[in-house]
């Protein structure tokens, strides 16, 4: 499943989509989500939006492919990286909210996977001169969120009054801090960028597991959070199906 162009990972994507469609799998949020990201990172580099456009896209490819990769060994019922396997393994339980299981995958995915794709096409003191371009593409990431809490307000209408009367659910959120995480996925790839082979897969092994422990934040202990995602899971509208169409 390793793609070699942006319109490759895009196909993958679909490929993704349409299983978890027929098979009602909340495996599909994820890649539906990401699927509108790659085509806006697309339209960039068409638009000439990047300062390097063909850097670009072996970014996004190379990004991707560790999700299509991590995928596939899923699948296989082999063993993805742990902050992957913690978020593949959640789409098979029925309380998690769509939210959450979009927060596993965007933990996985920018925290662990989006540091290792940088410092793979720009080794070295190349990295430096990839700032811009990293910051443009994080950009497009967090204009999504926005987009999607209105998405997931079709699913469940009664989400942004949660939001509000829920210290609890506020405080989750804070955690998952979309700047924090994209901050530290560069100083992730910068170290990267200068450390040895053998070096760097000794620190994404280290990075995987503190991704991974961060999941705790996405699924917090205690009984009020447990009450309140219940209550949110249960009032979710339409199938895993349904919600997949939503977030497309």
């Amino acid at each position: 499943m390793q793609a070699k162009t942006i319109d490759q990972v895009i196909e993958g994507l679909n490929d993704i989509i349409e299983v978890a469609k027929k098979e009602n799998s909340c495996i599909g949020y994820f890649p539906a989500l990401y699927r509108k990201v790659t085509k806006s990172v697309k339209e960039g580099i068409e638009k000439g939006a990047f300062d390097n456009g063909p850097r670009m896209e072996k970014l996004d490819v190379i990004f991707a492919n560790r999700y299509l990769k991590a995928y596939e060994e899923f699948s296989k019922n082999e063993k993805p990286t742990e902050s992957w396997q913690i978020a593949f393994e959640k789409t098979n339980h029925y309380w998690p909210i769509t939210l959450q299981h979009l927060l596993w995958g965007m933990n996985a995915h920018i925290n662990l996977d989006l540091g290792i794709a940088a410092a793979r096409v720009a080794p070295g003191e190349a990295i430096h001169g990839l700032k811009d371009d990293f910051d443009k593409i994080n950009g497009l990431l967090a204009s999504l969120v926005g987009e999607v809490e209105e998405e997931l307000s079709e699913v469940w209408p009664t989400l942004k009054k949660i939001l509000k009367l829920s210290g609890k659910i506020d405080d989750f959120l804070v955690n998952f801090s979309m700047k924090a995480a994209r901050d530290e996925a560069w100083r992730f790839a910068v170290k990267l960028a200068f450390t040895s082979p053998e070096e760097q897969a000794k620190m994404i092994a280290r990075k995987d597991q503190e991704v991974a422990t961060f999941t705790q934040f996405i699924n917090p202990p205690g009984i009020i959070p447990k009450v309140i995602f219940g209550i949110i899971r249960l009032g979710e509208r339409g199938s895993v199906a349904d919600i997949i169409e939503v977030l497309e």
